[in-house]
């Protein structure tokens, strides 16, 4: 069983990365035109496909890059350094342009149909941070109630994504765009300093120090 203070890291980790109310503009902007009843549907089926991508590589990450001849010391420094890219993006409002980019791009090529798996689900829920994240975390856990504790941690984040979407008119309407650049900000600035922590671990793990 892992410890609490490490699902506690897990669970920030994890929700900073997907940013929950990040998301719910830009999930606006994907179902613009469509109803309550199809928003649902959307939100539903691309968090539960997000779920299902994260809790694949909490369960066999390791093992993939232990085929790859990747060292988990070596990942958690790409990691954190990636994490840490993505926090700088948050504090400075990179992101949210990258994402909006995304966003329109996918507007013109899909469907709606498509839309929870592409972009709602990949990149913008499970994207290449949520994915380095899990497969970090993962790796600090050496016992398969461990993994199932995280399985549970990435069930809890989703579900708070799905709230998000469901709340998106609301949420965006309240916490308006101060709010949103407030929070995204003090965000980024917490995850900054995770993806730190991931490269000196990643560092004493190479280096066995």
């Amino acid at each position: 069983m892992a410890g609490t203070d490490a699902m506690i890291n897990a669970f920030t980790t994890l929700l900073v990365t997907v940013d929950p109310p990040g998301l719910a503009p830009l999930f606006l902007g994907l179902t613009q035109g469509m109803n309550r009843g199809e928003r649902r549907q959307v939100a539903v089926r691309g968090s539960l496909i997000a779920f299902a991508i994260l809790a694949v590589f909490a369960l066999f990450g390791a093992g993939i890059l232990g085929a790859l001849g990747i060292s988990m010391g070596a990942f958690r420094i790409a990691g954190g350094l990636m994490l840490f890219v993505i926090s700088f993006e948050m504090i400075f409002e990179k992101r949210n342009e990258r994402k909006e980019k995304t966003t329109d791009a996918a507007i013109t090529k899909d469907h709606i149909h498509n839309l929870a798996v592409f972009p709602l689900a990949i990149p913008l829920i499970a994207g290449p941070g949520a994915i380095s994240a899990t497969v970090l975390i993962a790796g600090t856990m050496d016992s398969v109630a461990g993994k199932v504790q995280l399985i549970g941690v990435i069930a809890v984040c989703l579900a708070l994504v799905f709230a998000a979407l469901i709340l998106a008119e609301r949420l965006n309407r309240f916490l308006g765009v101060t709010g949103r650049a407030l929070l995204t900000r003090l965000l980024g600035v917490l995850l900054a300093a995770l993806s730190v922590q991931f490269v000196v671990d990643g560092v004493k793990s190479a280096f066995g120090a």
